[in-house]
This record gives structure tokens, C-alpha cells and sequence, in this order.
């Protein structure tokens, strides 16, 4: 088996980072079809935060702190991106 080495714990934590991931991947869906740019952009934060979580996790599971920092980061430019994104929305005539 592929976890053989793992404890319980991290086995937990490494399901966690699973179970956001896919619900990451069908957060997609919504990215796609939207139907406003609204439902789009959320999605899309939905989506980075999913991956800080799951860059957590990971870093808990496997004892790796340096996955914190890489988690940090894509957190400050996920919250970027929105914030970028919001404004062009509201610029050019959509309201949020």
C-alpha cells in the first residue's frame, strides 16, 4: 500500500489535503460555466484558498515547514489577484 509508512495521523492529514483538492477540481466546473463573473471570481478564490489549506496540510503530514512559507505566499497572491480582479470588475461596469 502507498501509505504503509505514514501514521494514522498523517494519513488523516493527507486524506484532509485530498478532500480539498477535489473539491478544488470541481470548483472548476463553476469557473467555466460561471454564469456571471461574479460566480467566476469567487470560484477562483475558493480555489486558491483550497490550495493553501492543502499546502498545510501537506506540511503537517510530511513535517516540512517550508511548505508554510510557500502557503503563505500563495495566500498574500491569492488575495491579490481578487482584489485585482474586483477592481477591473468594477471599472468596467460590473457591480460586486
Amino acid at each position: 500500500m502507498v501509505l504503509e509508512g505514514f501514521s494514522t495521523f498523517q494519513t488523516v492529514l493527507l486524506g484532509g489535503a485530498a478532500a480539498f483538492a477535489t473539491f478544488a477540481i470541481v470548483l472548476l466546473y463553476r469557473v467555466v460555466r460561471g454564469p456571471t463573473m461574479e460566480d467566476r471570481v469567487i470560484a477562483i478564490n475558493a480555489i486558491g484558498t483550497n490550495t493553501v489549506v492543502v499546502l498545510a496540510l501537506a506540511a503537517a503530514a510530511f513535517g516540512q515547514p517550508g511548505y508554510l512559507d510557500v502557503a503563505l505566499v500563495y495566500a498574500l497572491l491569492n488575495f491579490l489577484a481578487s482584489i485585482a480582479i474586483s477592481k477591473f470588475i468594477v471599472e468596467r461596469g460590473g457591480v460586486l
